[in-house]
């Protein structure tokens, strides 16, 4: 039986570095429209992109896409998330995803995996995915998440660190991985249920997750359960500068997506 489960995207205008972010144009369409597209691809029950801005509201409209003009004032994308659940009157049982709005190469049996991971996970609160780290220097980015998992696949700790760290291979040799590495590279794709949403979204920051800028750790330091499945498959560019901008703009213009 298949999962049923709803996407909303995140799609805030302001951005540092790329003022304007959704509304930027790759092979013709804008950027959220590519994400839209990814989501509706993966067999979601329903698709709505959660915005701030008119502007963005406007750009969704002209492709039919349903969209919900949120609260300016929302910290994070989760805090967006919470009020579509709350205005479309979700069931509390009702499976989410959180698909970023700066995601025009997610794959879209990713969004599946990840929902269907929580349907099979009762005792998760949060799903989410990972991939293996094949270079040293991927380890050694602060800019890509880590996460160290149970035996059982659910999440003890996510960093922008190196984790686990080889103590004493990392210290003779820093260019390459130990023979049997483990590492993983955490994939910013979430399913959870309605009733958790709104819940989470009252929980004031904790310490670790303002120090690593990470929100998945305030439902860890909670006491949350968080189950990270594994894909060999990670997406493609997810847009945070000009240049993955650029990167993606090639990508999805020679495939003529």
């Amino acid at each position: 039986m298949s999962t049923l489960f709803n996407v909303v995207i995140p799609a805030r205008y302001s951005s540092t570095r790329l003022p304007g972010k959704p509304l930027l144009s790759i092979a013709g369409k804008p950027m959220v429209r590519h994400v839209y597209e990814r989501a509706i691809e993966s067999g979601a029950q329903n698709v709505v992109i959660a915005t701030d801005d008119p502007r963005i509201i406007t750009a969704c409209e002209s492709f039919s896409a349903r969209v919900c003009l949120t609260d300016k004032d929302h910290l994070s994308g989760t805090d967006r998330i919470a009020e579509v659940v709350t205005r479309y009157g979700w069931s509390d049982d009702s499976i989410v995803v959180n698909l970023q709005g700066d995601e025009p190469l997610m794959d879209p049996e990713l969004i599946k995996q990840v929902a269907d991971d929580l349907a099979n996970h009762r005792d998760a609160a949060i799903t989410t995915l990972c991939s293996p780290i094949n270079h040293a220097a991927e380890l050694l980015d602060p800019h890509v998440v880590k996460v160290v998992t149970s035996r059982d696949g659910y999440a003890m700790y996510f960093s922008r660190a190196p984790i686990p760290w080889d103590r004493d291979a990392f210290e003779i040799d820093r260019e390459t991985l130990p023979d049997g590495s483990e590492h993983y590279r955490h994939i910013g794709l979430y399913a959870y249920r309605a009733g958790f949403i709104k819940q989470y979204s009252e929980i004031e920051p904790c310490y670790v997750e303002q120090t690593e800028s990470l929100e998945q750790l305030r439902a860890l330091w909670n006491g949350f359960l968080i189950h990270v499945s594994i894909t060999e498959n990670p997406p493609g560019h997810g847009v945070d500068t000009q240049q993955d901008l650029d990167r993606v703009i090639d990508l999805l213009s020679i495939n003529k997506v």
